[in-house]
């Protein structure tokens, strides 16, 4: 029997997979996910949260291995993506410091601490080839479309491999595979700069008033248990508190706007998430398109995966649209990364794949 834990370690939140291998079969899995945002609070802390995940999903279980990956070496909380992801692999070196580790690199392999650390570019923002990997053993040929809290990952596989072009962030928002908006974080005043209200377009307000969330939570896309972030005031995560923060964007406020504008409001910027999804999609498939004839399935993941994911591949006419769910047991789509991950760990330590028996 083998006891693997999976970690995705994001700058926002940091996702956690428990996974059970006995006789070559998958036969337990448990997730969690903890919000940690690593630019307000001191990264030292970090090594305190981890026990307490682990605690959660294997209590006093022995482990065979972990997992790891990570985009928390991102946060501005470092200087430069290597002092992150030394900082990060020495917080979680000092509390598995008995078990063995591996972190996964952009060529969805996996690499020793000492070697990830000598080459931190390898293994920074690398969680999506964990997920490209996951969805690779079981479809050959498609596209994965991972809406999160904060990016959107799109992910081509081909013949059964992770065939991304981009293997950075820079050369992934550069040729469409990673779209900086999520169901969560993102900062309206990112996604438009005008919305139209009372027959004009009017022009919105530079700062960070209100968020993805509140969007998704004034449309019922999203529930307040969903809203793991925390909201641009502080305040509640409710549907009249998210329509107050929305009416901010246009520098108004519940007095002056009625629910019905403040929800059109919310409408149109969900619309202009979708397009920007639907436009690097398209640039994804055109690509993908020319070394294959066949018509492939469009794999959706990710908190956002219906409202997001699923609304960006109807929108560039894709026909097949698979949500992970159906392959993975439920719950596990939320923080595919970490499941990847974790499953990759367990072949490492089995020697071959082990299969789902969930």
């Amino acid at each position: 029997m083998v006891n693997v834990l999976g970690l995705d370690i994001g700058g926002a939140n940091t996702k956690a997979a428990f996974m059970v291998v006995r006789d070559g079969q998958v036969v337990e899995l448990k997730s969690e996910l903890e919000y940690f945002p690593f630019w307000k609070r001191d990264a030292d802390r970090f090594t305190s949260l981890l026990p307490k995940l682990k605690d959660k999903l294997c209590r006093s279980e022995n482990l065979d291995g972990v997992g790891v990956t990570m985009t928390a070496e991102l946060s501005d909380a470092y200087r430069t993506k290597r002092e992150g992801v030394n900082q990060v692999l020495d917080c979680v070196s000092e509390v598995f410091d008995e078990t063995q580790v591996m972190v996964l690199d952009v060529d969805a392999k996996l690499r020793s601490i000492t070697d990830a650390k000598s080459e931190p570019l390898k293994v920074a923002s690398a969680n999506w080839a964990a997920t490209g990997w996951m969805v690779a053993q079981q479809i050959c040929d498609c596209i994965v479309v991972d809406a999160g809290s904060t990016s959107t990952s799109i992910i081509p596989i081909v013949n059964g491999a992770v065939a991304a072009f981009g293997k950075t962030d820079l050369d992934k928002l550069a040729n469409g595979e990673l779209v900086y908006t999520g169901s969560l974080r993102t900062n309206v005043a990112a996604t438009v700069q005008v919305v139209p209200l009372r027959g004009r377009n009017v022009r919105v307000a530079s700062e960070l008033f209100a968020q993805s969330g509140d969007v998704h939570l004034v449309l019922g896309n999203v529930t307040a248990e969903d809203y793991t972030a925390d909201t641009a005031d502080g305040k509640e995560k409710t549907r009249p508190a998210a329509l107050a923060r929305l009416a901010r964007v246009v520098c108004a406020d519940v007095e002056m706007l009625s629910e019905l504008e403040i929800t059109q409001i919310a409408k149109y910027v969900y619309d202009r998430q979708v397009v920007q999804i639907a436009y690097a999609l398209n640039q994804v498939y055109y690509r993908f398109s020319q070394s294959t004839k066949k018509e492939v399935p469009t794999v959706v993941t990710g908190l956002g995966r219906d409202f997001l994911a699923r609304k960006a591949a109807e929108k560039t006419g894709m026909i097949k649209i698979v949500n992970l769910d159906s392959l993975l047991p439920k719950g596990a789509t939320l923080t595919s990364p970490a499941v990847g991950v974790a499953w990759m760990t367990a072949t490492k330590l089995e020697g071959k794949r082990p299969i789902w028996k969930l």
